[in-house]
C-alpha cells in the first residue's frame, strides 16, 4: 500500500498479522469467512496449503514454468546489474542480493572507485550470516543515519520482510555494530538523530501509544546509554490520526531542523519545529510531502492551493526560532506536469519533473532574487528518476531508462547542469522490431486518459495480439515508462504486448488529477481504466480474449473492480496482495488510515458507494467471470492476506474457477529475496501464457 516519508506514503506501515482485527469490530453475520482474517490460525493455514497445492500443481506443473522462473532469476540476479549508490558520509553504499547472497550484503565504496566498472566493495553487513546467527530470516529495510557526521547508523532489519522492523546501532568507521549502542525492540517505528547520543523516537510504547491505523502516535526523547522504558515524551498525537514520526535535517551549510509531521490523515498533517525550547507547530500548508531540506528551507510539494502558491508546486519554507519566516516558490508545474522526486545537494535542488507523463531533470539555485532553474540535458522520451544526493557535494545520480531501453545510471553536477552516464544495463531482452505508442482514450465523462503500448511494430490489427495491461489509479503515485526487463524477456520477446494506463488517481498530472477519483468520485479510476481496454479493442490492438490484466495493493483492489463491473473486456486477470473487502477494509491491518482515498463506512454516501463498489461483495454467483490469479504473502503486514483469501474463498463457494497462491514470506511485495520475486513473476506469467498465448487454452483444475 501507500510514505508520510516515504515510510507513511508509499508505505503505510499498518497493524501486525497477529492481530489483523480490530478488537471491538463485530463480526458481520453474512460474511461466513471472518475465521480467515485470522492469519496464522491452524484452520487458516490449512486452507491456504491445499489452496497452494492446487493452484502450484497447475502453473508450476505447466511445461513452461522452469524455463520461465530460470529467465526471470537469471535477470534478478544478474551480477552486471547497476549497483545502485546511496551517498553515506563521503562513500557510496548499496545493498546487493545475488545466487550467493540471498539475503544480501550492505556494502560500500569510494566514488572514484564506484565510477570504475569493477568497483572495489568492502562488506558492512552480511544479512546471511547475521540472519544463521540470529537464527532469523532477516530482509534490508534501510539504514537511518546521523546526518552531521554520517558514521552511525540504525539498521532497520525486518524478520521474513514485514514493515516492523528492529533496530541496531552500527558504526560504519568500524563496520560493526556498537557495543551497548541504541538498540529498539521490534515495532512501527520511526527516528530521529538530534545529536550523535540522542535520538527522537515515535513506537509502541505501550498500551494506548499506537493509532487505531497502527502506527504510533507518541515521540519521546531517547539519550545514548538510557534505558528504552525511561524516554522522555516530548510529543503526542490522537489516537485518530494516521501517526507521527520525527525528522532531523542537516543542509548544505550545517544548519540543522529537527521536526515532527503529525499524519492527521493520509494527505493532510502538520509540522512541528522541535529545539530546546520545545514543540511549536509551524504556519504552513495541511497537504504536502516533504521533499528535503536545502539553504535553510524546508522543501515541500504543496498538494493544494496556498496562499500565491497553486497546488502541486515545490516550495520552500524558512524556518527561524521556531516559525516560518518566509516561503519562496521554486516551480510551479503546468497543466499536463507533476513532481515526481526532489534531492538536495550541497548548494542545489534536483527535481525530477514529469510533462505529459515524459521525465525531465531540473537543478534549481538560490539566490537573493529567488530560485533560478536550469533543466539538465537528459534524453527525451524516457523516464527520469534521481538517485542518490549528499548534503557535502553537489554530485548526485539519476537513472533514465524507458520500456525498450535499458537502464542507465548517470552523475549529474547540481551546480553546472553537466550530467554524464556512468553505468547502464546489457539489453535484458530483444527489442528489435519493437515499438513504443502513446494513445489518448476518452473516458465515460469525457476525460482525455493517456497510455502506452509496447508491441511488435508487425501486429495485425485483428485483435489477435496477446496483450497484458496495468495501472495503479490511486494515492497520487504516478506510473511511469521504465524498462520492462522480466516482462520484455517472458512477455514481450515472445510477441505479448504490454499497456500501461495513466488513470485519474495517481499523480502524473499532479493533486487534480489524484483528487478526481477521491472517496465517493471513485468509479472515474474505474471507467478510465475500462476506457483504456474498449480503445485497445476499438484499434485492433487486442480483444477480450488475448486482453489480460494485472495490478497489486490499491492496482489489486483497481483488478477486482475491473473483473466483476466489465468481465467482458478480459480473459485473464491477476490480483496481487489486493485490498478486496471494502465494507471491513477499516478493519482489516491499518484501513483506517486510507479514509482519506477511500472514505469510511461510517458515512452513508461513501458506504452506500462500496456496497455496490466492493469486489468481494459484488461478486454474484450466476455471472460469468475470468479465472483469476489470486495472490498475496502471509507477511504482509500492510494490506495482509485476508483480504485475497476470502475473495477466493466465496468464489470456491460460488463454483467459480480462480486460482490463488499465498508465499508465506515478502511482505507486502512479491518475494523476501530474489529466488521469490522470481518464482511469483514465472507464476503469474506462465498464467497469463496459458490463458491469452495459447491457441487453446489448457484446461485448469477443478473447484471442490
Amino acid at each position: 500500500m501507500p510514505s508520510m516519508s516515504r515510510a507513511l506514503l508509499l508505505g503505510v506501515l499498518l497493524a501486525s498479522t497477529s492481530a489483523m482485527t480490530h478488537a471491538a469490530d463485530p463480526t458481520p453475520a453474512d460474511d461466513p469467512y471472518i475465521w480467515l482474517e485470522q492469519v496464522s490460525s491452524p484452520e487458516s493455514r490449512a486452507w491456504v496449503e491445499a489452496e497452494n497445492t492446487r493452484t502450484l500443481g497447475l502453473l508450476e506443473g505447466d511445461p513452461r514454468y522452469a524455463a520461465l522462473d530460470a529467465d526471470a532469476l537469471k535477470i534478478l540476479e544478474a551480477t552486471d546489474r547497476i549497483p545502485m549508490p546511496n551517498q553515506i558520509g563521503g562513500e557510496i553504499t548499496n545493498f546487493w542480493q545475488d545466487s550467493n547472497h540471498v539475503h544480501g550484503l550492505w556494502r560500500a565504496t569510494t566514488p572514484a572507485s564506484y565510477l570504475t566498472a569493477d568497483p572495489h566493495w568492502r562488506t558492512l553487513i552480511d544479512l546471511d550470516a547475521l540472519s544463521a546467527a540470529d537464527k532469523a530470516s532477516w530482509v534490508w529495510k534501510g539504514a537511518d543515519c546521523e546526518p552531521g557526521a554520517e558514521r552511525l547508523c540504525l539498521l532497520n532489519l525486518s524478520e521474513g520482510g514485514e514493515d516492523a522492523v528492529t533496530l541496531r546501532e552500527f558504526d560504519l568507521g568500524t563496520g560493526t555494530f556498537v557495543d551497548h549502542g541504541f538498540a529498539l525492540p521490534t515495532s512501527k517505528q520511526s527516528t530521529a538523530w538530534e545529536s550523535r547520543d540522542g535520538l527522537l523516537v515515535a513506537r509502541d510504547w505501550g498500551a494506548g501509544t499506537m493509532t487505531e491505523s497502527g502506527y504510533p502516535f507518541v515521540v519521546k526523547r531517547l539519550k545514548r546509554g538510557q534505558p528504552v522504558d525511561q524516554a522522555a515524551e516530548i510529543y503526542r498525537g490522537e489516537p485518530t490520526d494516521v501517526g507521527v514520526n520525527p525528522t532531523s535535517l542537516l543542509d548544505g551549510q550545517g544548519r540543522r531542523l529537527t521536526y515532527i509531521e503529525r499524519n492527521i490523515t493520509f494527505f493532510e498533517g502538520e509540522i512541528f519545529a522541535v529545539d530546546a525550547h520545545g514543540v511549536t507547530k509551524l504556519d504552513m500548508p495541511r497537504k504536502y510531502r516533504v521533499q528535503g531540506f536545502a539553504a535553510n528551507q524546508l522543501l515541500l510539494r504543496v498538494d493544494q492551493d496556498w496562499k500565491d502558491i497553486k497546488a502541486g508546486s515545490l516550495v520552500g519554507f524558512e524556518v527561524a526560532n521556531g516559525r516560518v519566516i518566509a516561503h519562496h516558490i521554486l516551480f510551479t508545474p503546468g497543466p499536463r506536469q507533476s513532481i515526481d522526486g526532489v534531492l538536495a545537494t550541497r548548494g542545489h535542488v534536483l527535481a525530477a519533473i514529469y510533462d505529459n507523463v515524459r521525465g525531465q531533470a531540473w537543478s534549481f539555485t538560490p539566490g537573493a532574487k529567488g530560485w533560478a532553474a536550469k533543466r539538465i540535458a537528459l534524453p527525451d522520451n524516457s523516464s527520469v528518476d534521481l538517485a542518490s544526493s549528499d548534503r557535502t557535494t553537489d554530485e548526485a545520480y539519476l537513472t533514465v531508462q524507458s520500456f525498450t531501453t535499458p537502464t542507465s545510471l548517470w552523475t549529474v553536477n547540481a551546480a553546472t547542469g553537466a550530467a554524464q552516464k556512468i553505468k547502464a544495463i546489457p539489453p535484458r531482452f530483444d527489442a528489435k522490431g519493437l515499438v513504443t505508442e502513446q494513445f489518448q482514450a476518452t473516458s465515460k465523462d469525457g476525460t482525455k486518459v493517456p497510455y502506452f503500448v509496447v508491441h511488435r511494430a508487425d501486429i495485425k490489427y485483428d485483435g489477435s495480439t496477446p496483450t497484458i495491461m496495468t495501472a495503479y489509479g490511486g494515492f497520487q503515485i504516478s506510473e511511469t515508462p521504465v524498462y520492462q526487463a522480466t516482462r520484455g524477456k517472458l512477455w514481450l520477446e515472445k510477441g505479448g504486448a504490454y499497456v500501461l494506463a495513466n488513470i485519474r488517481g495517481g499523480g502524473e498530472f499532479g493533486p487534480a488529477w489524484h483528487e478526481a477519483g477521491l472517496k465517493t468520485r471513485r468509479q472515474v479510476i474505474y471507467d478510465d481504466f475500462a476506457s483504456v481496454a474498449e480503445d485497445l479493442i476499438r484499434r485492433g490492438i487486442s480483444s477480450p480474449r488475448r486482453l489480460g490484466i494485472y495490478g497489486g495493493s490499491n492496482g489489486g483492489l483497481l483488478m477486482g473492480v475491473e473483473m466483476t463491473q466489465r468481465p467482458d473486456l478480459w480473459h485473464a486477470v491477476a490480483i496481487e496482495i489486493p485490498l478486496l473487502d471494502m465494507l471491513r477494509y477499516e478493519k482489516l491491518s491499518a484501513g483506517s488510515s486510507w479514509v482519506g482515498e477511500y472514505g469510511s463506512m461510517s458515512v452513508p454516501a461513501e458506504r452506500a458507494f462500496w456496497e455496490k463498489t466492493s469486489p468481494y461483495q459484488a461478486l454474484r454467483k450466476d455471472k460469468t467471470y475470468p479465472e483469476p490469479f489470486i495472490w498475496t504473502t502471509t507477511r504482509d503486514d500492510r494490506v495482509g492476506p485476508v483480504q485475497a483469501r476470502k475473495f477466493a474463498a466465496r468464489m470456491k463457494e460460488y463454483g467459480l474457477p480462480y486460482l490463488f497462491w499465498e508465499n508465506t514470506e515478502g511482505g507486502h511485495a512479491a518475494g523476501a529475496n530474489l529466488k521469490q520475486s522470481a518464482r511469483a513473476i514465472a507464476l503469474e506469467t506462465t498464467y497469463f501464457t496459458r490463458k491469452l498465448m495459447d491457441p487453446v487454452e489448457p484446461p485448469s483444475v477443478s473447484v471442490k
